[in-house]
């Protein structure tokens, strides 16, 4: 008699996490949140072209793909946060990395434009970073 073994996938301890995850996101908290953090992203990436810096290669690079990876993690914690949690711990950091990049990519002084941009933008981004990690905290404590 041979019989299939459960994969990790369809144990009930890590469906029953799952399902604990994707209903931790569907609170309003948690939806505002991931909005925010994906706005926050798509702002970082089209920066240099609103706020007018785009002739500034370094921190328009910088910008432009830190933008889209914080764009991209948000639509994974908004689609799937119960298999990207581990890594909600990035946007923070990016978060931190927006804040202080005007100093550290470019050798010559940013405008001021630049620096409080990236300032507003990498509070924002520190903020909602440290939110989705405590929404997965919480949820991950909660026995119902």
């Amino acid at each position: 008699m041979t019989h299939s073994p459960l994969g990790m996938e369809q144990h009930p301890d890590i469906a029953e996490m799952r399902a604990r995850y994707d209903r931790a996101t569907q609170t309003p908290v948690a939806q505002v949140v991931g909005g925010l953090t994906f706005l926050a992203g798509l702002y970082l990436a089209i920066s240099p072209w609103v706020v007018g810096f785009s002739g500034r290669t370094t921190i328009t690079v910088n910008n432009l793909v830190t933008g889209l990876a914080v764009a991209a993690l948000a639509v994974g914690f908004a689609s799937a946060y119960g298999r990207t949690r581990g890594v909600a711990w990035v946007t923070p950091i990016i978060g931190l990395w927006t804040i202080i990049a005007p100093w550290v990519v470019s050798p010559h002084s940013e405008p001021a434009s630049v620096i409080v941009s990236n300032v507003i933008v990498g509070v924002v981004l520190l903020l909602c970073g440290l939110a989705e990690i405590a929404i997965g905290m919480r949820s991950s404590r909660r026995k119902t």
